[in-house]
């Protein structure tokens, strides 16, 4: 979500309706090392330091709660009037105080004052707000707080209003500006931009949703209702813990001896575990998760996208392929903006980036063992982002943001940006990937079947498939593109592979995954992951460890897991009948990827994904969060490819 704030650090220096396409990308940027960003990083919090001065207000909302607020101003602003760009956080708006200087770290999401270099530069007000009942800000935090449709009464608040009141504060009582306002943020802050979008302040002409938080059942704690535990816990032990009294202090998180979270969580057991070995009662959301195992009005309430409608700001809505917590929330605001508002200059951008890898120091260039060639997010950041908040809170006008396409997205595999007049891009055609036979799929249906028509694995709860190779305390950003090869070698993973590809296979947009399975159990979770094979001379990178040979890589390109007590509906879940065949239905979220002539498209079929996803005691019970170590059982799972029966996977082929 968030954050990966399991391991945050904060960098403090001390005081002294358009929707015309451009199919001409700007130039490429060149390789960026790790050290030059650095360096360009630190060169402007000098910057910053010498070119703003910095404020603190204590902003009323309109039920009396003053929320606190750190804005920096160019030092010329009596000169030259600047627009507003405003970041609500419940990450601290710190470092608080008239010394330091804002630049701060959440590891994936490292950002300063401002978006980016080049907007630093070129001049900016820049607000950023602690949100309401998190560090210096007064009033009662709520995580994803639910919106209203109908406001009775000045204490009937939400986070649209406390947005519409800081934008009015800072207009009228805040530093000389150019009367216009625009919203960013990353992750938890992207929540906070969304539904910024709902105040619907006059002034707000340009805001920009990134890796936003969207829906807890889809992203972050859950992905299809399984619960994501190797990034959850970590994260609610940090933040989730009760603030008495104003502070600018962070909790301290929870620290795993040893480093090795699979291990870890083997020896914590059941999910009721949480409560009374590490949060003992604290944690409010975890309470509240643990009540509502289903997706019931608790959770529809904290959905912001039905209330996406009659906007009137422009909307740039940014994520990353490779973003392990929010990927979903990128994708569906988009959509969900796209779908309500008719003629909004609404875009999106997708690059091949990690949670937050688009930002500041990062330049995107690597994610884990692979390369996606000179710096994507210099590119993003000089091109894009920039370009469109300068048209909107600048120009008289938004010419330049006129030529800005509707969907900037990356492909990888080739490693190139496309634009498109809509995602998923309108040219794609539908085609059906079968299991079949062997180990094979392919585009061809299953013929007449010889034997079982079916392949089986034995799953155990006990001895869970680990997500990565890798030993680490929580879930790893690099997951995303690990080498698959360890999991191949699984007896309980069934792998299937097409056969070398005489051509380029290009899929653009989502996967509609549906599995005919049977279990000998009641419950069980699915895991379905789509990988690019390399071809055996592949060569090495320099820029990865001498150990990592890119010969025959199994690089994950995109993977899912459906809960499958929720494969007729998410509001009511089901038990599986024991040995009867069960369509299971699913959305593996967008992928842009490009199988080069040569390699092969391999999927992996799987039950348990440990640490990362909880295990499901493969035991229907109505609350896997209060299962007993005796609900979990070891299960024969079987995947159906016979004619009538042929589980299969719908893919959008770009021509």
């Amino acid at each position: 979500m968030k954050k990966h704030l399991y391991l945050v650090a904060l960098l403090v220096l001390g005081a002294p309706a358009a929707r015309a396409q451009s199919l001409a990308l700007p130039p490429d940027t060149v390789h960026v090392s790790d050290a030059a960003a650095r360096t360009r990083f630190l060169a402007d919090t000098l910057y910053a330091r010498a070119h703003y001065n910095k404020l603190e207000y204590r902003i009323p909302m309109r039920d009396g709660v003053k929320l606190h607020t750190v804005v920096y101003v160019p030092k010329d602003a009596d000169r030259v009037h600047y627009p507003i760009l405003l970041n609500r956080t419940p990450y601290s708006a710190g470092p608080y105080g008239p010394g330091p200087y804002a630049w701060r770290g959440l590891t994936t999401v490292i950002h300063s004052v401002s978006p980016n270099s080049t907007m630093l530069h070129e001049g900016y007000i820049f607000a950023l707000q602690d949100v309401r009942g998190a560090f210096l800000s007064e009033g009662v935090f709520e995580d994803v707080r639910p919106e209203k449709d109908q406001y009775r009464g000045k204490q009937d608040i939400d986070e649209s209003t406390d947005t519409f009141d800081t934008i009015e504060y800072l207009l009228k009582k805040g530093p000389k500006n150019n009367g216009r306002v625009g919203q960013w943020g990353v992750s938890y802050p992207g929540f906070y931009t969304t539904v910024g979008l709902l105040s619907r302040h006059p002034a707000l002409k340009a805001a920009s949703p990134q890796a936003p938080v969207t829906d807890w059942f889809w992203d972050d704690d859950h992905h299809n209702g399984a619960f994501f535990l190797a990034e959850q816990i970590y994260f609610w032990e940090l933040f989730g813990q009760p603030r008495p009294q104003l502070t600018a202090k962070w909790h301290e998180g929870m620290k795993i001896i040893g480093n090795d979270g699979y291990a870890f969580y083997q020896r914590l057991g059941p999910l009721k575990n949480v409560n009374t070995q590490l949060f003992h009662g604290r944690v409010k959301h975890w309470n509240d998760l643990t009540a509502h195992p289903n997706y019931d009005a608790f959770w529809q309430a904290r959905n912001p996208r039905p209330h996406l409608h009659d906007l009137k700001t422009a909307v740039l809505t940014v994520g990353g392929f490779n973003d392990a917590e929010d990927l979903f929330g990128a994708l569906h605001t988009y959509a969900a903006i796209e779908q309500q508002n008719p003629g909004l200059a609404n875009r999106l951008v997708m690059g091949p980036w990690v949670h937050g890898g688009w930002a500041h120091a990062y330049t995107g260039e690597m994610v884990g063992n692979v390369n996606y060639g000179p710096s994507p997010s210099r590119w993003y950041q000089q091109y894009v982002e920039a370009p469109f908040f300068k048209a909107y809170l600048k120009d008289d006008k938004p010419t330049a943001a006129a030529q800005l396409p509707e969907a900037i997205v990356f492909e990888s595999g080739t490693n190139q940006w496309r634009t498109f007049d809509a995602w998923p891009p309108k040219a794609v055609q539908e085609r059906t990937l079968y299991f079949q036979p062997g180990g094979k799929i392919g585009f061809e249906k299953p013929g007449t079947v010889t034997g079982f028509g079916f392949r089986q694995f034995l799953s155990d709860p006990a001895h869970p498939v680990p997500y990565t190779e890798a030993t680490a305390p929580a879930m790893t950003r690099e997951y995303m593109t690990d080498d698959q090869r360890f999991a191949s070698r699984r007896p309980d993973v069934l792998t299937y592979q097409t056969d070398v590809l005489t051509s380029p296979l290009t899929l653009a947009g989502p996967i509609q995954a549906l599995l005919q399975v049977a279990t000998t159990g009641t419950d069980a979770d699915w895991v379905v992951k789509i990988i690019d094979v390399y071809p055996d001379d592949t060569p090495d990178n320099p820029r990865n460890l001498p150990n990592v040979h890119l010969g025959g890589y199994q690089q994950m390109v995109r993977s899912e897991v459906m809960r499958g007590r929720f494969r007729n509906s998410f509001e009511r879940p089901e038990p599986f009948v024991a040995g009867q065949v069960t369509a299971v239905p699913f959305t593996v979220q967008d992928l842009m990827h490009t199988f080069r002539k040569g390699h092969r498209l391999m999927v992996q079929v799987q039950s348990t994904w440990f640490p990362l996803v909880d295990r499901n005691p493969q035991k229907y019970v109505p609350n896997i969060f209060e299962a007993d170590a005796t609900d979990f059982q070891s299960a024969t799972h079987r995947l159906y490819h016979a004619p009538g029966q042929a589980s299969q996977l719908v893919v959008k082929v770009l021509p």
